[in-house]
C-alpha cells in the first residue's frame, strides 16, 4: 500500500474545510453578516438617528454617551426580534472542476447535479436587553446584552450547491458594560467594554466519487482508479453517495466601544460612536461521515477505500481559524422640528475591509484551507422620523440604505447570498405609565437580485445562478424605569 501522505491529501480534503470556514463572514441583515437589530424603538425609523436619540437604554449599544439624557431613575429596555428572510435560489449552469477527477476531459464541462432550485430561509429570533442607572448628577452606568452577528442558513441535502454549502450558523452574545460622563450641559461622552462569545457551525457535502478519483490520482494506484470508474454508486455529484463535513468552534474575546454627545442647539443634537473590531481565534473541530459507497473501492492492496480515508484525509481532528469582526463608526443627527415632529439621520461606516483572508489550519499548524476575501468598507445610510401624536402615541417611520461589502458575483459564495438592500419601516410607542413605555417596529428589506458565479480556487467547483431574495421584521420593546 502506497503511503497516504498529508502532502498528499490535503489538496482534496482542503476545499472541504474552507468551503465551511466561509461562513465566518456570512451575512444576515445588515452589512456582511451584522445584526443592525439590537432595538425595536430603532426598527421602527430604520435605526435613523440612532446615535443621537437617547431615548430608551438601549443607547447602552448605539452611543453610551446618550445615557445622560435618561434621567435619575433606573431604566431597563427588553426588545425581541422576529427576523423573516426568504431567499430562493435559481441554478444557471453550476460545473464541476474536471481536476478533481482523475484528470478525465470528457468531464471538463460536467454540470453538477441536483435539485436546481433551493430556500436559504431560516426564521431568526433575536433577542436583547439592555439596564441603566446613575451614579450622580453627571454619571451613568449601564450595561446591555445582545447579538451584534449571526447567520442561519440552511439548503437541503441533495441541492445543486451542497459541496460548498448545506449548513451555516453563526451566533454571537456580547456583554457591553459602559459609562457615559456629562462634562458640561451640552457634552457628554461615553465608553464601554464588550466581552464577545461566538459559536460557529458550518457543514457542506463532499462529492464522494470526485474524492475517489482524486485520491487514486494522488496515489498513482491504478486498480484504485478502475474501481472509483466502474463503481455505479460513486459516480460525479451523486447525492446518494456524498460524505459529509461538518466544523465547529468558538472563541471569547474582548473590544471597546467610545461614544459622544453634543446639544449643537437647542433642538438639535448631534451624536458619534465607534466600536473596535473584535478578533476571534477559533478552536474546534472538522468532523466527518464517510459514506459507506467509498467501501466499494479498495486500494492496490485491496483495503476498503473509505478505512484508508478515515485513517487519514477524513479523520476527525482540532482546526483553528481567525475572524475579525469589524470596527464600525456611526454619525447621526436628531432635530426637533417642532413640538410634534423630530427628524432623525444616520449614516454608519463598516470595515469589512478587514477580510482578506481566512486561514484554517491543524494543531500541527499546517495550512487546512486559505481563502481570499477581499471585502470591502461600506456604509448604511437611513433617514426617518418621529410624530408626537399625543402625549400616550408616538407614530415612526424610516427608510435606509444598507450597501454590502461583497463586491461582485466571483466573491459571492451561497454561504453569503447577500446584496444591497432598501430598508422601509414604520413604528409605534404607546405610554402605558409614565414610567412604562411599549414599542413595536416592522421592516420590509427589498434586496437587489443577486448573480453568484463562484469558482472555488480549492476545489474548483462553480456555483452560478441567481437569487431572489427579501426580509421581513417585527419587533417589540418594553421600557421600565422604576
Amino acid at each position: 500500500m502506497k503511503k497516504m501522505t498529508m502532502k498528499k491529501i490535503i489538496p482534496i480534503i482542503k476545499p472541504v474545510v474552507a468551503l465551511s470556514a466561509l461562513c465566518l463572514q456570512a451575512p444576515l441583515l445588515a452589512a456582511g453578516f451584522a445584526i443592525v437589530e439590537n432595538s425595536a424603538s430603532g426598527v421602527g425609523n430604520s435605526f435613523a438617528g440612532a446615535a443621537a436619540v437617547g431615548e430608551d437604554a438601549s443607547t447602552v449599544w448605539f452611543n453610551p454617551a446618550a445615557m445622560s439624557r435618561l434621567g435619575d431613575r433606573p431604566a431597563i429596555s427588553s426588545s425581541a426580534h422576529l427576523i423573516m428572510p426568504s431567499a430562493k435560489f435559481t441554478d444557471r449552469g453550476s460545473s464541476v472542476n474536471p481536476n478533481l477527477t482523475g484528470g478525465n476531459s470528457s468531464l471538463a464541462s460536467a454540470l453538477l447535479t441536483g435539485q436546481p432550485s433551493d430556500t436559504a430561509d431560516t426564521n431568526a429570533f433575536v433577542p436583547n436587553i439592555y439596564y441603566v442607572r446613575s451614579i450622580n448628577d453627571r454619571m451613568h452606568f449601564g450595561v446591555g446584552v445582545n447579538a451584534p452577528f449571526g447567520l442561519e442558513v440552511t439548503y437541503e441535502d441533495n441541492w445543486i450547491g451542497r459541496y460548498l454549502a448545506t449548513r451555516s450558523e453563526m451566533e454571537t452574545i456580547n456583554i457591553n458594560p459602559s459609562i457615559s460622563w456629562k462634562a458640561n450641559d451640552r457634552l457628554s461622552l461615553g465608553a464601554g467594554l464588550n466581552a464577545q462569545y461566538i459559536n460557529v457551525k458550518l457543514g457542506s457535502a463532499i462529492d464522494s466519487g470526485a474524492l475517489c478519483r482524486s485520491s487514486a490520482t494522488a496515489l498513482n494506484d491504478n486498480a484504485l482508479l478502475v474501481d472509483c470508474l466502474t463503481n455505479p454508486q460513486l459516480g460525479l455529484a451523486n447525492a446518494a453517495s456524498d460524505s459529509k463535513a461538518l466544523i465547529s468552534g468558538d472563541d471569547v474575546s474582548y473590544g471597546y466601544n467610545l461614544g459622544l454627545l453634543l446639544d449643537a442647539t437647542p433642538r438639535t443634537r448631534i451624536g458619534a460612536s465607534y466600536r473596535s473590531k473584535i478578533s476571534h481565534k477559533l478552536k474546534g473541530t472538522v468532523d466527518f461521515t464517510v459514506n459507506s459507497a467509498l467501501s466499494g473501492a479498495t486500494l492496490s492492496n485491496g483495503m476498503p477505500l473509505n478505512l484508508a480515508l478515515g485513517a487519514s484525509t477524513l479523520k476527525d481532528r482540532e482546526v483553528t481559524a481567525n475572524a475579525d469582526l469589524p470596527d464600525s463608526a456611526s454619525f447621526s443627527i436628531a432635530h426637533q422640528l417642532n413640538n410634534r415632529f423630530e427628524l432623525l439621520a444616520d449614516a454608519t461606516w463598516t470595515g469589512w475591509s478587514s477580510f482578506k483572508e481566512l486561514r484554517v489550519v491543524d494543531t500541527a499548524g499546517s495550512d487546512i484551507a486559505l481563502t481570499n476575501e477581499d471585502w470591502e468598507d461600506v456604509w448604511r445610510y437611513s433617514i426617518g422620523g418621529k410624530y408626537h401624536y399625543s402625549d400616550q402615541l408616538t407614530l415612526r417611520a424610516g427608510a435606509a440604505l444598507d450597501k454590502s461589502p461583497i463586491p461582485n458575483a466571483n466573491l459571492r459564495t451561497p454561504r453569503i447570498p447577500g446584496n444591497d438592500r432598501h430598508w422601509l419601516s414604520f413604528g409605534a410607542d404607546y405610554k402605558i405609565r409614565d414610567n412604562i413605555k411599549v414599542n413595536v417596529g416592522y421592516a420590509h428589506l427589498f434586496v437587489d437580485d443577486t448573480a453568484i458565479n463562484h469558482t472555488s480556487a480549492d476545489n474548483g467547483y462553480t456555483i452560478k445562478g441567481l437569487y431572489e431574495s427579501d426580509v421581513d421584521i417585527l419587533s417589540a420593546q418594553l421600557n421600565w424605569k422604576y
